[in-house]
């Protein structure tokens, strides 16, 4: 499979529509960045996007498989049977990226707990590996936040607003906890001056 030629085809096929990237990506629900990596060959659609593009430009599928056209019309069984096999790969990649992204919420939820402790202690001591240890945790809230951005970026299925919200507050908990725990490094690190 040449997916340069691929995405060579894809690009023909959506200016022979006479749409522009960010027409298509609206139509199928992406972003116009995944169209551009499509028809650059750099990445390929989900199986079940390439029946919804096959069904939008009136093509066969194995015509945008092979980059090329071939014949007139999808063979009806073909399609059918590539629907369903797209339905259980979007309900498997569904059930992991929801699992990871539980997964991301629990953790942060973890260092939500345990870094106003840490970084109570650590207003309270002057110890050096306690410092460590907060801004390891503020650190790692920020990560689990990113991470869980990330996530949900990566499938756009599952982009809900509640789970985006909950990754930016995570983002925002793990910055705000870093203040304290850096500033009072700063400032004990100016009067060792």
């Amino acid at each position: 499979m040449n997916q340069q030629k691929i995405g060579e085809f894809l690009k023909h096929l959506r200016k022979d529509k006479g749409l522009t990237q960010e027409q298509l990506a609206e139509e199928f629900g992406v972003s116009s960045r995944s169209v551009s990596r499509w028809e650059n060959g750099n990445t390929m659609p989900d199986i079940s996007i390439i029946i919804e593009l096959a069904d939008f430009y009136d093509v066969d599928i194995r015509e945008i498989i092979c980059g090329e056209r071939k014949s007139e019309n999808m063979d009806k069984e073909l399609k059918d049977t590539l629907v369903t096999v797209a339905d259980y790969t979007n309900n498997e990649n569904g059930k992991i990226m929801q699992s990871a992204v539980n997964m991301a919420i629990i953790t942060s939820v973890i260092f939500g707990i345990v870094t106003p402790i840490i970084i109570y202690l650590y207003t309270l001591t002057d110890n050096l590996l306690l410092n460590l240890v907060a801004i390891g945790t503020s650190s790692g809230m920020l990560y689990c936040g990113l991470s869980m951005l990330r996530l949900l970026e990566m499938n756009e299925k599952i982009s809900k607003k509640s789970h985006k919200v909950s990754a930016i507050l995570i983002v925002c908990v793990g910055l705000y906890s870093m203040i304290p725990v850096i500033g009072n490094a700063i400032l004990k690190l100016l009067h060792l001056i």
